[in-house]
């Protein structure tokens, strides 16, 4: 077992640093392995780790100036060690800071560090415990823009300007709020915020879109929410269900989602299918397909899946989809504030590499799509080189395709999300996921 919550926040942090790995798998994965004994540990290394992965680059400018060794300079092992004990000592007020700089030595320690070095490490903690009233404060726009890599910052200042930059940083630096999509094909959205307040639960509709829910404040695990088990509800943020709605009202026809993945988009399009229509959700990867299989099941709803990429299902030659929605991999640019490893892991390099997968996953798609149909493309990204630069590519080499204005397909609630080309592009400072979605209308015969 491991020992401290500490230890566990550190090797977490450090094994997702080393292996690119997404943070939660990782955790998920030395749980299995190693798990804490109590539920208290194990929130609390969650809040530790999420904590220093939001926080990360203000952390590293606090530490350099109590440090004789800058950090960028330190093994990465000891940078996380450190990370985690200047995290409880600026954030998290209800650990003494004696637990702090204790139990993080005692962590490093257990990994067999020299004591030359855990005394460093308990000199660098104490030291900034004595002075950290004097240090730049988390509230200002220099911590929240340290807390996001520079070359990310400089391209949203540029784009946006400083006010909207500095409020995207701030809210991706508090823990977004938990949103669910209500199944109305076996509950009412005010039916299940009655639900939900029973249990004694704080929630409210959603802003933007018809079947959104949202969670105030709550930290408990989705499978203890009510109607969990009977599949009243799968977890989606309102950007993402806005999306969907992009194909319009659906008939009997045939859908394709395919980007599946744990199959939000899927069972959204499930549930909004009339008596005769089909829904094939394409998925490559196999636990993902599981996981997606579980929730058509639990919300009782029903589509084909097909496990493989999407070229391989489009060598099949099925017959044509009224409607396809592409979910497309990409930079995850968008939702750093829930996946704040993200934002540390990513390289501006790395944006033409996505885009060239994007239009690939497009091209396919077109092969695909009956005579005036409707073509999504939608990605969690911020970024032009994903969004924009795509769809324009698309366009310029495919004339038998037009962009529609997407105020025509949403809730007026929604209208103010959609920009002056008709895209829905939303970012995190409004409350959504950072999203962009187009509707790509393909002409007739």
């Amino acid at each position: 077992m491991m020992k401290s919550p500490r230890q566990l926040a550190i090797t977490v942090l450090l094994t997702a640093a080393q292996k690119g790995q997404p943070v939660d798998q990782i955790f998920d994965w030395q749980q299995a392995g190693q798990p804490l004994g109590d539920p208290r540990d194990t929130q609390l290394a969650m809040a530790m780790i999420y904590g220093v992965l939001r926080w990360q680059g203000y952390l590293d400018h606090v530490l350099a100036g109590f440090s004789s060794h800058p950090p960028a300079k330190m093994k990465p092992l000891t940078l996380f060690a450190l990370r985690v004990g200047a995290y409880q000592l600026l954030f998290m007020d209800r650990v003494p800071p004696s637990a702090a700089i204790n139990e993080t030595v005692e962590a490093l320690k257990a990994a067999g560090q020299p004591r030359w070095l855990t005394g460093f490490a308990n000199g660098v903690l104490r030291s900034l415990a004595r002075g950290k009233g004097e240090i730049l404060p988390p509230t200002s726009r220099e911590a929240a823009w340290l807390s996001h890599p520079a070359w990310l910052v400089g391209r949203w200042r540029q784009r946006y300007g400083d006010e909207i930059a500095e409020a995207i940083c701030r809210a991706n630096n508090e823990q977004p709020p938990l949103v669910l999509r209500v199944n109305t094909q076996r509950t009412t959205r005010q039916m299940y915020l009655q639900s939900l307040a029973e249990g004694g639960i704080e929630a409210v509709a959603g802003i933007y879109a018809p079947d959104a829910v949202r969670l105030v404040g709550y930290r408990g695990g989705v499978t203890d929410l009510p109607g969990y088990a009977e599949g009243f509800f799968q977890v989606q943020d309102e950007a993402a269900q806005l999306a969907t709605l992009l194909l319009g009202e659906l008939t009997a026809g045939r859908y394709l989602d395919a980007c599946a993945g744990l199959g939000g988009k899927t069972t959204h399009l499930a549930q909004r299918l009339p008596a005769g229509g089909e829904v094939v959700a394409v998925e490559p990867h196999q636990g993902r397909g599981q996981r997606l299989s579980e929730n058509l099941q639990r919300l009782g709803l029903g589509a084909t899946l097909f496990q493989g990429e999407l070229e391989a299902f489009a060598h099949k030659q099925p017959q044509p989809f009224h409607g396809i929605l592409i979910d497309a991999p990409c930079s995850g640019l968008g939702v750093v504030g829930r996946q704040p490893d993200i934002r540390w892991q990513r390289r501006e390099a790395d944006l033409p590499r996505y885009a060239k997968r994007q239009r690939n996953l497009l091209d396919q798609a077109t092969t695909l799509l009956a005579p005036g149909g409707v073509l999504i493309y939608a990605t969690c990204s911020t970024e032009p080189e994903e969004n924009d630069d795509v769809v324009n590519a698309f366009l310029a080499s495919h004339p038998d395709f037009a962009l529609a204005d997407a105020k025509a397909l949403l809730p007026a609630s929604s209208h103010v999300l959609v920009d002056g080309q008709g895209c829905l592009r939303t970012l995190p400072h409004q409350g959504l996921d950072g999203f962009f979605a187009v509707r790509l209308e393909k002409k007739g015969p």
